[in-house]
């Protein structure tokens, strides 16, 4: 029986990697380049529009592997994308379709998502504040007279701006 335990991993190991391989599609948010690289200083292979399609694949940090609809390919930020909601749950999906969402886009379309790390509610209810880095934060806090030092010292200049009205 040996065999087929061996036979059943691999069966699984292979519907996992077939899963895993599908580019989910996404949408440019903002006009972006697309670089040769995860990295802001790499050189640009071509610029897309707002709107543009693209479809997703390989994940670095807070970077995307991208191929655009013409068959250019590259890097964007995550964050430059918005993802058509095909990996959110479909109704009756069971717990073993979600991880395979997550495996495949890393999602498993019921949390929330806040910046490149999804944050759930209980993430966002249970936070706590940290005085430590508040007192880090603090310790590079200037006086009004460094601050106007400073911008005397380059080409800055002092701009009065409105607060917006509080609702």
């Amino acid at each position: 029986m040996k065999p087929f335990r061996g036979l059943g991993c691999t069966v699984a190991l292979a519907t996992l990697w077939v899963l895993t391989a599908h580019a989910d599609p996404a949408t440019v948010i903002r006009a972006v380049d697309l670089k040769t690289a995860p990295a802001s200083d790499a050189e640009t292979v071509a610029s897309l529009e707002e709107n543009a399609t693209v479809q997703t694949g390989e994940r670095r940090g807070g970077w995307v592997q991208v191929r655009t609809d013409a068959g250019a390919s590259g890097w964007l930020k995550f964050l430059a994308l918005r993802f058509s909601g095909s990996s959110a749950p479909e109704s009756g999906d069971s717990g073993i379709a979600q991880l395979f969402n997550a495996a495949r886009s890393g999602s498993s379309g019921s949390q929330a998502t806040t910046g490149v790390r999804g944050l759930d509610a209980e993430d966002i209810s249970s936070a706590q504040p940290n005085p430590a880095a508040l007192r880090k934060m603090d310790a590079y806090a200037v006086s009004a007279d460094e601050a106007d030092r400073f911008a005397a010292a380059g080409p800055l200049q002092a701009q009065s701006v409105d607060y917006p009205p509080e609702e």
